[in-house]
């Protein structure tokens, strides 16, 4: 068994497959993968801003920018004015349907990984790297569309 050194070595290479296999699927809806991680989180957390993504998915605060600007000409999200000068994130209705495409795409990708590997979703690795991220990046507010905390966001 390898050392625990290995271990973001082998997330890196998850990482860099999943957005080399997924960026002709993500092509064909006008996205690039960072582009569909920060649809998924606008719409998992309406009100979001750009900094809190920036932290969130762990990316430059000028490539999340960069990617709201491309996303907001394209229709997908809309800049709401918060409380004194903030500025939050809304998905529009299209937003919201490309962001339902893109966790589709996403989902895939991982469940082929999980089937051909014998890997299940409740594998403790699984539960394991995802308590690390949240002490990372301290989660999203995740909200159902009915506006109350999701299962997600109480874990």
């Amino acid at each position: 068994m390898h050392d625990l050194g290995h271990l973001a070595q082998d997330i890196s290479i998850l990482h860099r497959s999943y957005y080399k296999d997924t960026a002709s699927a993500f092509k064909r809806l006008r996205l690039n993968p960072t582009a569909a991680c920060i649809m998924i989180a606008v719409c998992d957390s309406p009100g979001i801003n750009q900094r809190r993504i920036s932290d969130y998915l762990a990316i430059d605060k000028g490539l999340t920018a960069r990617e709201v600007a491309k996303l907001e000409s394209s229709g997908y999200l809309r800049r709401v004015k918060g409380k004194g000068k903030s500025i939050s994130l809304d998905a529009t209705e299209a937003g919201e349907g490309i962001a339902d495409k893109a966790r589709r795409i996403r989902a895939s990708w991982w469940q082929n990984r999980f089937s051909s590997t014998g890997v299940t979703q409740t594998s403790e690795l699984l539960t394991g790297i995802e308590r690390i991220v949240r002490s990372l990046t301290g989660g999203l507010d995740i909200r159902s569309p009915d506006g109350t905390e999701s299962e997600d966001a109480r874990q």
